[in-house]
């Protein structure tokens, strides 16, 4: 991937969410102008836009179009302090009765979304296997 461009209908809300996500998720900044912010890491950078061309007020993850970014978030307990940080970064908890198994029995991930409305999923690298006399 090259880059993702999301457009956000109130880009000062979104400069403190996703910038305090992203930050915590290694990622840099990297452009900044009045419509406008960009983060980057590695070859990949995220453009958050507030465009004159946008037709309408607000997201809705659930209609057609984009429904989550997922990123890579490090162990079970960096996803783990990044969902307990959240909401005072802007970011509630999606789905907290099947926390923090909501994708599944073997998929650690944190399910947040921000005050507009938009989703991520922050995932657990998988635990390495027990090695022991077992094994």
């Amino acid at each position: 991937m090259h880059h993702v461009e999301i457009w956000v209908p109130d880009l000062d809300l979104a400069r403190q969410d996703w910038g305090w996500l992203l930050g915590e998720l290694g990622w840099q900044p990297f452009q900044d102008w009045p419509a406008g912010a960009s983060w980057r890491l590695g070859p990949v950078y995220l453009v958050l836009e507030r465009s004159s061309a946008l037709t309408g007020p607000a997201h809705d993850r659930c209609a057609p179009g984009l429904n989550h970014l997922a990123f890579h978030a490090g162990s079970r307990a960096d996803v783990d302090r990044l969902v307990a940080a959240a909401p005072g970064h802007g970011w509630s908890l999606l789905f907290p009765d099947r926390h923090p198994y909501a994708g599944g029995p073997r998929h650690y991930a944190g399910y947040l979304a921000d005050r507009q409305g938009y989703e991520v999923e922050l995932i657990a690298a998988p635990s390495p296997p027990i090695q022991g006399r077992w094994s």
